[in-house]
């Protein structure tokens, strides 16, 4: 399924039912007063969290949606039938804004969650409500209201644990794929992930925690270049970074301390809400290189400012992946304690 992390949908509110001009007519009764009945409520629209859902793409084929309009009041004080709301699903971490103002609507982030985008229309009054102790046989009524019409913006920021960042071809999808049930797209070239991959890291029934894979972010990302600020806003919502760098020197055009400097000064650019996430440092595709370049390499990433924790993998033959993951899960769970 292709992933979408913005669309744009109009939605209409029912209209009120009108209320209802009649009178009472029987036989015998020749003035047996009003009896209309008031109108039925307007549908209206709500957006909710379906954790089916995991992109807005269906949004790209239907844009327009519209609730049920409540139905007219009847004679004898019948009430109108009030129309269904009109629920329209959406995936967890949804936000909605009102298209040209960008006014934040709600954020979608739980399962269940419900939120208003528009307003049905109130019910319009049978002539039954006018009838007064001076006028005992009132022509009035009131129409129902129109209900409320919304042009939205929607946006969908990814929710996981853990974000997977660095250059293109350093290796993420197939971190991903060794160390969870996802299966991105792999290939040895550059801007092979052209969307976020979600995974599930289950160290067993009990302790997991979600990956998402963000495609690689390159030199100009946090100023649009590339496919930047398409997908470093994902990085917003997770609680830590694994930031991978490819340390085999297979690329005669990367040079390792380089594109790690690069990816910290985007992600300071970016935002401070970012910049200041917990990160650490994974030095990927130790399977193709020798043991005694990797101290040299990481006291030159000392030397380069870096004070953070520095592991060592290789998402081809496993290698220093469980002891990461399983240090990712007891740092989250301190987090969890931590805010308990």
């Amino acid at each position: 399924m292709k992933f979408v992390d913005e669309a744009y949908i109009t939605v209409h509110a029912g209209k009120g039912g009108d209320g209802c001009l009649s009178f009472r007519r029987e036989k015998y009764i020749q003035f047996g007063g009003p009896d209309g009945g008031d109108g039925g409520d307007g549908g209206s629209v709500f957006l909710e969290v379906d954790p089916r859902l995991n992109t807005l793409v269906d949004f790209r084929y239907k844009r327009i949606f519209k609730a049920v309009s409540g139905d007219a009041g009847a004679g004898r004080q019948r009430i109108g039938k009030s129309a269904e709301d009109l629920i329209i699903k959406v995936p967890k971490g949804t936000l909605v804004f009102v298209k040209g103002t960008d006014e934040l609507l709600g954020d979608l982030i739980k399962v269940g969650d419900r939120l208003l985008v528009a307003q049905g229309g109130f019910h319009g009054l049978g002539n039954t409500r006018f009838k007064s102790s001076v006028n005992r046989s009132p022509r009035k009524t009131t129409p129902g209201s129109l209900g409320e019409v919304r042009d939205l913006r929607l946006e969908l920021k990814l929710l996981a644990d853990v974000g997977l960042v660095g250059f293109p071809n350093s290796g993420k999808s197939t971190l991903i794929s060794r160390v969870s049930a996802a299966r991105p797209k792999v290939a040895d070239y550059p801007f092979t992930t052209l969307s976020p991959n979600l995974g599930v890291v289950s160290l067993n029934p009990e302790q997991s925690f979600v990956m998402a894979d963000i495609p690689g972010i390159i030199e100009g990302a946090s100023s649009g270049a590339g496919l930047g600020l398409q997908f470093l806003k994902h990085l917003e919502r997770t609680r830590i970074f694994l930031h991978l760098i490819d340390i085999s020197g297979t690329d005669p055009e990367r040079e390792p301390v380089r594109d790690f400097q690069t990816i910290q000064a985007e992600l300071e650019q970016y935002g401070e809400k970012v910049s200041k996430q917990q990160r650490w440092v994974v030095l990927n595709k130790v399977d193709l290189v020798d043991n005694a370049v990797l101290k040299p390499f990481e006291d030159r990433l000392r030397g380069a400012g870096w004070g953070g924790k520095i592991y060592r993998t290789s998402g081809v033959t496993g290698k220093g992946c469980q002891e990461l993951m399983y240090d990712v899960y007891n740092w989250l769970t301190e987090q969890e304690q931590s805010r308990a």
